[in-house]
């Protein structure tokens, strides 16, 4: 007697097909949620992370920039390992709690945290976790909405998580306010919307075994992705070069005279831009592709950065930040919908799990070089030399992913 195969992706819901919740669906739903709370909690942890390193451990702008790196980069193999195997073994949901609960363990660590090699532990800890999850989930987000759909998915996700990212800053400000300089409250208060993310990922998440991709190699895997994809991530990856953390944009903001409670606030308003704008461009990159609008935001990447190096000014530097809304609401849901749309669906864990790897493998030299580069040449040269590397990924990008060749690429995925 012959085993019925196991079911495969869950199907779109249908009830989310049409009108302003189309792409919306059950797990869409969850998961922002899920990444709505999870972000709270590190958002509360990044804006004075930076500070925590650099003024209360004493640490110096290189062991930052290696502290960001390394955090990033060295648990990259673990993404297109994790996307492999969540495809080999027809799964997701056991790799996307598991990497949620692991970085809330590393989250509930920096409390204790008393020099920096703790803190380069616990977020290369941190983001293992996100290197187990990140794969899968975004291959479940894929499954969930239907392909003309997909653009609005990965844009609600992306909103939802910013949303978040706006509310944790507000949170490690109020905290701030009310305890000057008391970091480790603002790290021991985050955990707990960490923790109730996983407990809505278990709960109201669903996900059906897929057909096993039983007998494919990494390797072999690898070769089968495809050239578009390939093409993509080449020219992605001159991007992420340039694109150091976080961290050294938040330490510009002090240097031109915020105070720490204030550049949680100036953070804010990033996260609000980056928040409003991600469904509404996620929609309309299913109406005129996904290209144009990453071009356009490697572009601004670029522009954000030069006057970042240039400004010693306040307002200057805060509109920067808020142009890098701009900047991030372009390119972060269009790519991964990219992903998505030149691969097929029993090989999307493993593509992002590749696109992943290359972005965390671009990183490591990212915020390293720039943190030796502040220290020996200064903010202007840093900024500099990134917004000249995103001129770099944007002609590499016309060259290699012609905007005219969207709709081949995407059909013959």
């Amino acid at each position: 007697m012959s085993t019925p195969a196991p079911p495969s992706a869950p199907a779109p819901d249908s009830a989310a097909a049409h009108g302003p919740l189309a792409g919306i669906t059950r797990n869409v739903a969850a998961l922002g949620v899920v990444s709505l709370l999870t972000d709270v909690s590190s958002e509360m942890i990044i804006p004075v992370l930076p500070i925590f390193v650099t003024v209360t451990l004493r640490a110096s702008m290189a062991s930052l920039g290696m502290i960001e790196g390394v955090a990033e980069s060295t648990a990259s193999i673990l993404r297109i390992a994790s996307g492999w195997l969540s495809d080999r073994v027809g799964r997701r949901k056991p790799f996307i709690v598991f990497g949620y609960g692991v970085s809330v363990v590393a989250k509930a660590g920096l409390v204790g945290a008393t020099a920096w090699p703790a803190v380069l532990g616990l977020r290369f800890i941190e983001r293992v976790g996100k290197g187990l999850r990140s794969p899968p989930r975004d291959a479940l987000l894929a499954d969930s909405a239907a392909p003309e759909h997909r653009g609005r998915a990965f844009g609600f996700h992306r909103s939802m998580d910013t949303l978040g990212a706006a509310i944790g800053p507000l949170m490690a400000f109020a905290l701030l306010t009310r305890h000057p300089a008391d970091f480790r409250r603002v790290f021991g208060v985050a955990v707990v919307p960490a923790v109730i993310s996983v407990l809505v990922l278990i709960l109201f998440v669903r996900s059906p075994r897929h057909q096993p991709a039983a007998g494919r190699s990494l390797a072999r895997e690898w070769s089968a992705l495809g050239a578009p994809l390939k093409r993509f991530l080449f020219a992605d990856a001159i991007f992420q070069l340039g694109n150091s953390s976080m961290a050294f944009v938040l330490l510009r903001q002090r240097d031109v005279g915020f105070s720490p409670g204030q550049v949680t606030l100036v953070y804010f308003g990033y996260n609000v831009i980056f928040a409003l704008l991600a469904l509404p461009l996620g929609g309309l990159s299913d109406r005129f592709g996904r290209r144009p609008l990453i071009l356009g935001g490697y572009l601004i990447y670029a522009l954000a950065y030069g006057l970042l190096g240039a400004t010693h000014q306040r307002l200057a530097a805060a509109l920067a930040l808020s142009v890098l809304g701009l900047h991030s609401a372009l390119v972060e849901g269009q790519q991964r919908s990219l992903v998505a749309d030149l691969t097929p669906a029993d090989r999307r864990a493993t593509a992002f799990g590749a696109y992943y790897t290359v972005v965390g493998l671009a990183l490591l030299p990212a915020s390293i070089v720039a943190g030796l580069l502040w220290e020996r040449l200064g903010a202007r040269v840093t900024f500099g030399v990134d917004a000249a590397l995103a001129l770099a990924a944007a002609a590499s990008f016309l060259v290699l992913v012609p905007l005219s060749a969207e709709k081949r690429d995407r059909d013959a995925a």
